[in-house]
């Protein structure tokens, strides 16, 4: 049968090609079906969370930092723990990414604390030398979009089925009962800040987008 596959080249791409297809189906398909179940301990994110997820694309963070550790000893090395489809169940979309100007953030919330992303996001440079990273002081002074993030994580409830108000898992309830929530949540964050002027927000009832972005960054482990 080979010796009759090489006399015809196009018949031998042919079935060289559905060979390949037919493994890489087979070799695609559970891990399709393993990455709609979530790793255990993995939970949706809290509204102010969702909120700093949108600063975080708003701003294009995933333009330069990626979050997917591959299995490989030179990057579990420095970031931690490589990446399990099952983390990312509850990601729409995926901030992957495929540049690394950037660390790869998949796990900043096992190494970085508030205290260090308000001085990062303020003046990158200030606690890296030589950073790149451009300055982001608009999230000091702009108000993250709670109510777009409650929207989202309504909708993800109601057509992905994502386990908001379950035992154990982040709670929606009304939108009066989600804002306060999100605000006791920014009250924590803020305590550990050192900027008056988001204290003074915090305090006032506002969420400014540092917070919510911190809030989001903190989450990553």
């Amino acid at each position: 049968m080979f010796h009759w596959l090489e006399q015809r080249p196009f018949f031998f791409a042919v079935f060289l090609f559905l060979t390949i297809a037919f493994a890489g189906f087979i070799e695609a398909v559970p891990d399709f079906a393993k990455a709609s179940q979530p790793t255990v301990g993995t939970k949706p994110y809290s509204i102010l969370e969702l909120a700093g997820r949108q600063v975080y694309i708003k701003d294009s963070c995933n333009a330069c930092h990626s979050q997917l550790i591959r299995p490989f000893k030179s990057e579990t090395d420095r970031y931690g723990m490589y990446s399990l489809s099952g983390e990312y169940a509850y990601d729409r979309p995926f901030l992957w990414g495929s540049k690394r100007t950037g660390p790869d953030l998949m796990r900043v919330g096992n190494y970085r604390t508030t205290d260090w992303h308000e001085n990062h996001m303020m003046n990158p440079s200030s606690v890296v030398l030589g950073s790149i990273m451009p300055a982001y002081p608009h999230q000091f002074t702009n108000i993250a979009d709670v109510a777009t993030a409650y929207a989202n994580a309504n909708t993800q409830k109601q057509v992905f089925n994502v386990p908001y108000d379950q035992e154990g898992m982040p709670k929606l309830g009304s939108w009066d009962e989600a804002k306060a929530a999100a605000l006791e949540e920014a009250k924590v964050i803020a305590a550990d800040m050192k900027n008056q002027q988001v204290k003074d927000a915090v305090a006032a009832g506002e969420i400014p987008e540092i917070v919510a972005l911190i809030a989001y960054l903190n989450s990553l482990k």
